[in-house]
């Protein structure tokens, strides 16, 4: 084993170009996000493993098999949290904020975390956008946070590789219905399922649908579809909301396969998927879930939201954003030090990134500009001082002028 201590697995420490892609992906959606109303909430990276055992479901693979859960020094069960859907819900109860300013429009940034096998664009540790809307039962929420989603892909210049799938989980009695037709089916086909379906079949038959085993996907491409068992009231649902989408200029697809197992999502189910990705396709997904808050202790809450990958967003960018090309300043001679940090701290204060090398003579603090890749260096020496001047070399092209120390900080601007 070496001794050389490395990040653990899974993990992966985000530096230099990998950050700024991981950044400007962040800052995009919070952007945006605003620009659609949504405030930024901030919940805890870790919670009462209740949240998210109600939030997700005993019988979810991330519940049963990939949650990093623990028993503090005061015998609590803790889990770090695998998604935030459900902490934003918790959140949004504890606040004491189920009765008052509903909708709220709620935007979220951060780390989660799951144990999986870890592939292309999945980590153990992965970061997460996502935006909520919680309180609203009407389509055009549905809608709107659909659209949002679809401007950040457009800001990040990442909209033409990606496809939005749309699908309808209907209402309660649709479900019912739908749900029946699902047990007779795979009933039907009970012995050569795997043993993961044959439990679902007994507890969450809609949970087969999302099975990676081979043998069950060959089964589910023949069962039932959702729409053949939709109520009026659900059909009208989904119909309003593909009719704002094409108003929003949201292009989509209608996919009767994308589901969601548990029992408080309801009508609309979507995600944004991707060919250049491999088979990790998904980017971006979501729906909405009418039961989640009140499995959380408060009442009854139409709500709708997604998330998406920070990582897969930011392996998509096109280019990598560049670093900020600083201005160095440059003094020659122990006397001009303190003239050389006032004017630092005067670039700084103007909005110019500024930088001053710790030690050198004149040639070394310039290789050092060069290797930061400085756009320019202010040279300041004690004849300078005593002009009130300063010297400015243009790095990129070769050309330096004498300019007053006052007028350099809106020169460089």
């Amino acid at each position: 084993m070496s001794s050389q201590l490395q990040p653990a697995r899974g993990t992966r420490d985000l530096i230099g170009e990998e950050f700024r892609r991981h950044h400007a992906v962040a800052e995009a959606a919070r952007r945006i996000s605003a620009l659609y109303g949504f405030e930024e909430w901030a919940t805890p990276i870790f919670e009462d493993t209740r949240v998210f055992a109600r939030g997700l479901g005993d019988t979810s693979d991330v519940v049963s098999k990939e949650m990093y859960s623990f028993t503090d020094r005061g015998g609590e069960s803790l889990t770090l949290r695998p998604e935030m859907t459900a902490g934003v819900c918790r959140a949004l109860v504890s606040n004491g904020l189920t009765q008052s300013n509903l909708p709220r429009k709620v935007f979220y940034a951060g780390p989660m975390f799951r144990y999986e096998r870890p592939q292309k664009g999945r980590y153990r540790q992965f970061h997460q956008i996502g935006i909520e809307v919680l309180g609203a039962a009407e389509p055009l929420a549905d809608a709107e946070v659909i659209a949002c989603g679809w401007h950040i892909q457009q800001e990040l210049g990442i909209a033409e590789g990606t496809l939005l799938e749309i699908n309808t989980l209907g209402d309660a009695p649709s479900r019912d219905a739908y749900r029946a037709a699902l047990i007779a089916y795979f009933t039907a086909h009970r012995d050569a399922l795997s043993h993961d379906s044959r439990l679902r079949l007994e507890k969450n038959p809609l949970r087969i649908l999302d099975s990676k085993d081979e043998t069950d996907r060959a089964i589910v491409a023949g069962a039932p579809l959702i729409g053949d068992h939709l109520t009026a009231e659900a059909a009208a649902f989904y119909g309003a909301v593909k009719q704002h989408l094409t108003r929003f200029g949201v292009p989509f697809r209608e996919n009767p396969r994308i589901v969601r197992g548990l029992d408080y999502y309801s009508h609309t189910a979507f995600e944004f998927v991707t060919d250049r990705l491999g088979a990790q396709g998904t980017v971006m997904a979501g729906g909405r879930y009418n039961g989640l808050v009140e499995e959380m202790g408060g009442p009854p809450t139409p709500s709708v939201g997604w998330a998406a990958g920070i990582e897969r967003l930011a392996m998509l960018l096109a280019e990598s954003p560049a670093a900020p090309r600083p201005v160095a300043v440059i003094p020659v001679g122990d006397e001009a030090e303190g003239p050389a940090l006032d004017l630092l701290q005067a670039l700084r204060a103007a909005g110019v990134v500024a930088e001053i090398a710790y030690r050198g003579n004149l040639k070394r603090r310039m290789e050092r500009a060069n290797r930061i890749n400085a756009r320019a260096a202010v040279i300041l020496g004690e004849t300078e001082i005593a002009a009130g001047v300063a010297q400015l070399r243009d790095l990129d092209a070769g050309t330096q002028e004498s300019v007053a120390l006052a007028d350099i900080p809106a020169r460089l601007q």
